[in-house]
């Protein structure tokens, strides 16, 4: 028996101790971070002086800390708060409570009553009271920010605000009308004090400190007030009158925060009629305001006066002979309240005064002003535009050049009536006030035409040594109306000496006369034989072709010729010939003309009889519902369908410019699906891998030449959206597939499979996380099949899965890519260096060589960040390559959709034996996370910066260019 329970107990003692083997065995190790709040709360009890607290402090302040610490982190400092007595330390510490409150996923109201209390209790006669107060109150600020649904914290709050206005430090009462400014509301705020309770307006609160005895204050106060319209609060008209009280201030500050308070209030109240002082006139609100920003255009500060120049482009609304009178210095008399007839005679009647008779006209009634006179606008701001234009800062001449453009573009007889002015801005000293002359002139050149006068003074810039302003006073004549033949004639010359001048600018000028021609035809026709040199009775020399004064003058005449049926009849034979030679070598230039006894030469079809018909638009759908019925095809007869729809998107996009884009976008993305379709032929696939590698390389080929294509259509089109983002992104992960699956089959091995299959697995997860809202869509597509798979997959060896994705990449359905409503192809045109020189650009070896690169980029998105310079020597044994990246000051943007690249390229190579060529083309960078749609779980929504500004490769946009350089030998 004794035996029997001594085994028993042995038995049940063995099971205990494997039992807790096996939870020893079993239990997981827990990771966690060192925690911040006692770190920070260790170094500051090592701290022996507060030398030491503050510089631990900040040490602490360099770190980030987690939102899930930011609390600890805030106890502690609290704690140390109230323990510390340096000043200084205090005041760190009320710096950092500021920082952490502002921590993304903290809610900082746990904080908000010690801010409070710290408040309250803090020492009158402490040295830097008054910079612990403003960031307390900066942190108050940041806690009512983060919390505006809040209504309790957001009146607390403000009860802080309005008891702390009355401090004697300008800091404090900055930062109480800025808290009061972001987080008050029209509403009544309650606040307790001794009397009970009373209702204080926060409108009024601000308003009372816009006569602050500190410019600083007062400056503050009409910020708050702005914030409160810039949050939608509606201010009250009574604030007009205060604020027109600070345009006389002595702080310059103040001045230009007044001037923007009454523009936002005219804005607000345009027809409310207020008084004019000692008078009994009366005048709508925006007429007085507009007056008074005017008044405000020849104040001390040039800061005033770009502030005050730049409202007044914006005030729309104001009465026409307010607005004409600012661009006369002298009062005009409709804006002065003059007696009448019968009051100047009852006057004179009443003074015994009557006429001699001796002096003819002596009795007549007088024009004189009388000093006595209201006006209704004061004299300081009549010709408040002339004074703007004629300032000594070059700031206020492009802000009153601005508003000029703004105003005139509402109002076509202003425009009229501006343009001498604007004229006279071409000759500017300074470049940009010319240049932003000249592209405002652009923008209301619809509602103004030249006289012969003004067309001579706008030439005369055609002489300026700038690039940049000649090709803008190119773009204005395309859109400019000019009002005699005679004009033209004068266009025409003073555009001929430029191009004889300044050679480069010939494409700029042959397009300048394209657009002068088909705007005149009536103007062009009588200049036609004097253009031509034609003669009724005698054959006059033939011109020479390659003559690019020649060829503009056929551009002028043959665009006049489109819409003047007359215009023909006046033609010589050569001209006819030289026609026929232009549209074909210059069919961009020039129009299809219907001549006499010639057909029609066929030209691209108008957008609007595109929009009409639509036969092209109708052939174009056609051809991709056709491709849609592959998956009833044979391979075959799916290549040939393929290959024949390619080729008609691509003729398609050749005839119709408006349609190129599409076309080339569809082509390319039928294009992939043809090669993926040829590297999974069946027949190749069957056979031994070592028997057929002329397979492997054709599939191999494939997926690279795909893969290219996808980056093409992901990043050289504009407007292509998220759902043509999806579809792109999975023929890509189809390529990768098909990359696998010929690695498996060429590669010896595992070790390399796994990493590759771990690699392709994590690339579908990847896809799945970022295109999870569009996976409905992609029903019985590759990944449809594959995320079903997706847990066989992952435990699958590198044989099974390659063998899967090879059955899924034939099975799977073809998907239909939806067209975007407008998409535009990007492409770019080099017209510096030609390429056209057999003289070789000789420098010394071991020095640099510029070489100028001038070229039109067309649809290129974020030009200042895609587009690289890519240098090539050819013909040379060591095949270098250099990439240069253009600095942002080198793009232009002379149009919507359309820049301009002017660099320079340094080239320097060691002495060669003799000339070779050196190929410059232009390339577009891309990152393939640029298009990935934000995750709806990560904090903001953004991708990581490494990610965003690194480049992933880059795409040739161009056509290269090949120049002749030669490196010498240095002479000894």
């Amino acid at each position: 028996m004794a035996a029997h329970l001594k085994k028993r107990v042995y038995e049940e003692f063995t099971k205990v101790v494997q039992q807790q083997q096996e939870e020893i065995a079993t239990k997981k190790l827990r990771l966690t971070k060192p925690s911040k709040s006692a770190a920070l709360h260790i170094d500051l009890c090592k701290a022996t002086s507060p030398a030491d607290a503050l510089q631990y402090l900040l040490q602490f302040a360099r770190k980030p800390v987690e939102a899930e610490s930011v609390e600890g982190v805030v106890r502690i400092l609290l704690e140390h708060y109230y323990k510390e007595n340096d000043p200084s330390v205090r005041l760190k510490i009320a710096s950092l409570l500021g920082l952490l409150s502002k921590t993304a996923g903290f809610s900082p109201d746990c904080i908000m009553d010690d801010a409070i209390n710290i408040l309250q209790n803090e020492s009158k006669f402490s040295i830097v009271r008054a910079e612990i107060f403003t960031q307390l109150l900066d942190t108050l600020l940041a806690i009512g920010t983060k919390l505006p649904e809040n209504q309790a914290i957001q009146m607390r709050l403000v009860d802080v605000a309005c008891k702390h206005l009355t401090d004697t430090s300008h800091g404090v009462r900055n930062k109480c009308l800025q808290l009061l400014g972001n987080l008050g509301s029209l509403e009544k705020s309650v606040t307790k004090d001794a009397e009970g309770l009373a209702a204080r307006d926060v409108q009024k609160i601000i308003g009372d400190y816009f006569s602050d005895q500190d410019p600083r204050v007062r400056t503050a106060a009409i910020k708050a007030m702005l914030q409160l319209h810039e949050r939608g609060l509606k201010l009250h008209q009574t604030i007009y009158n205060q604020a027109c009280k600070l345009l006389s201030d002595d702080y310059e500050q103040v001045r230009s925060a007044a001037v923007q308070l009454i523009w936002v209030v005219s804005q607000l109240y345009p027809e409310s009629i207020v008084p004019i002082p000692s008078s009994n006139e009366e005048i709508r609100l925006v007429d007085d305001a507009f007056g008074k920003i005017c008044h405000m255009v020849s104040d001390g500060s040039w800061v005033v006066r770009v502030q005050a120049a730049k409202l007044l482009g914006s005030m729309e609304q104001v009465s026409s002979h307010f607005l004409e009178q600012t661009l006369d210095k002298k009062l005009m008399s409709d804006l002065r309240r003059k007696r009448t007839a019968h009051e100047r005679a009852k006057e004179l009647y009443s003074s015994g005064e009557f006429s001699s008779g001796r002096k003819w006209g002596d009795d007549a009634p007088k024009e004189e002003v009388d000093t006595g006179a209201v006006n209704l606008i004061e004299s300081g701001a009549c010709g408040a535009f002339v004074h703007g234009l004629e300032d000594e800062m070059y700031e206020v001449r492009i802000a009153a050049v601005e508003a000029l453009c703004m105003l005139a573009q509402s109002s076509p007889s202003f425009a009229e009536k501006c343009l001498d002015f604007l004229v006279d801005m071409f000759n500017d000293e300074i470049e940009e006030v010319r240049l932003q002359s000249i592209h405002t002139m652009r923008k209301i050149s619809n509602n103004i035409t030249l006289r012969e006068d003004q067309l001579d003074t706008v030439l005369a810039v055609l002489e300026d040594s700038s690039r940049d302003i000649r090709e803008a006073l190119h773009e204005l004549l395309c859109c400019t109306n000019v009002s005699t033949k005679e004009g033209i004639h004068l266009a025409l010359v003073e555009l001929l000496k430029n191009l004889t001048k300044y050679p480069t600018d010939r494409d700029s000028i042959w397009k300048c006369l394209k657009f002068l021609g088909s705007r005149h035809p009536t103007l062009v026709l009588p200049l036609v034989p004097e253009l031509l040199s034609t003669h009724p009775f005698f054959d006059t020399a033939e011109p020479d072709m390659d003559d690019p004064a020649y060829i503009a003058v056929l551009v002028l005449i043959f665009n006049a010729a489109k819409t003047c049926p007359t215009m023909p009849a006046l033609f010589s034979d050569h001209t006819f010939r030289h026609y026929a030679y232009l549209r074909d070598s210059l069919s961009h230039l020039v129009p299809a003309l219907r001549l006499p006894g010639r057909k029609l030469v066929s030209s691209a079809v108008s957008p609007s009889i595109i929009s009409q018909e639509d036969p092209s638009q109708q052939f174009l759908q056609q051809s991709l519902e056709r491709v849609y019925s592959l998956q009833h095809l044979d391979p075959q007869g799916a290549q040939e369908l393929l290959e024949f729809t390619i080729r008609d998107l691509q003729r398609l996009g050749e005839l119709q410019s408006e349609l190129a884009g599409v076309a080339d976008f569809s082509a390319t993305y039928l294009r992939c699906q043809l090669l993926l379709i040829k590297a999974l032929q069946e027949k190749l696939w069957n056979v031994a891998a070592p028997l057929y590698l002329k397979q492997s390389d054709l599939a191999s080929a494939a997926a690279k030449q795909i893969m290219e294509e996808t980056y093409k259509m992901e990043f050289m089109y504009s407007g292509v959206e998220n759902k043509q983002v999806v579809i792109i992104h999975h023929m890509r992960l189809q390529a990768k597939a098909l990359q696998l699956i010929v690695t498996a089959r060429t590669t010896r091995g595992l070790d390399p499979l796994f990493g590759m299959c771990e690699k392709f697995l994590q690339e579908v997860d990847f896809f799945q996380r970022y295109f999870i809202a569009d996976l409905p869509h992609l029903q019985d597509s590759f990944v449809d099949k594959l995320l079903d798979l997706m847990p066989r997959l992952m435990t699958s060896k590198p044989a099974e899965v390659v063998k899967i994705l090879q059955t899924m990449l034939r099975q799977s359905a073809f998907l239909h890519l939806p067209l975007p409503e407008q998409i535009h192809k990007a492409s770019a045109t080099i017209i510096e260096p030609a390429g056209e020189s057999d003289n070789p650009l000789r420098f010394t070896s071991g020095l640099v060589v510029a070489l100028d690169v001038d070229a039109t980029l067309e649809h290129v998105q974020d030009p200042q960040n895609t587009v690289k310079v890519q240098v090539c020597r050819v013909l040379y044994p060591d095949g270098q390559a250099q990439m240069i990246h253009p600095k942002p000051a080198d793009f232009r943007n002379p149009g919507p959709g359309r820049h301009r690249l002017i660099t320079q390229v340094y080239l320097s190579h060691t002495a060669w034996t003799e000339a070779c060529q050196v190929e410059v083309r232009l390339l577009l960078a891309y990152n393939s996370s640029a298009r990935i749609p934000k995750c709806p779980w990560m904090e903001g929504g953004e991708v990581s910066p490494q990610v965003e500004t690194s480049i992933e490769g880059t795409i040739p946009f161009s056509k290269p260019v090949k120049v002749y350089i030669m490196p010498k030998p240095a002479r000894r």
